[in-house]
């Protein structure tokens, strides 16, 4: 009996159901909110204190490391980045 996901692979099964960009754009924003977070930590800077350098709000912020809200612009990246002394690096592979 043959199985036709025998020899699959897990994108190839997600771009079936078509939720592969879905689960991408999740997988991306959970790397950028642990980076930030990490850099926090690193450098012993508040939430409050980086939404205050970016000149946004701590809400807005919160929003930025929720690793499930994958809604964020290239100029928020860019801000943070910019704030904690990072540059933002971003490639299409």
């Amino acid at each position: 009996m043959k199985h036709k996901n025998i020899g699959s692979n897990f994108d190839d099964f997600l771009k079936e159901e078509g939720i592969l960009a879905d689960a991408e754009a999740v997988a991306v924003k959970r790397v950028i909110a642990y980076q930030i977070k990490h850099l926090l930590d690193e450098k012993k800077i508040t939430k409050l204190a980086l939404s205050q350098k970016m000149g946004t709000s701590r809400s807005s912020l919160d929003r930025l490391l929720d690793p499930s809200d994958t809604s964020l612009s290239l100029k928020t990246l860019s801000r943070v980045a910019f704030s904690l002394g990072k540059k933002l690096s971003i490639q299409l592979i």
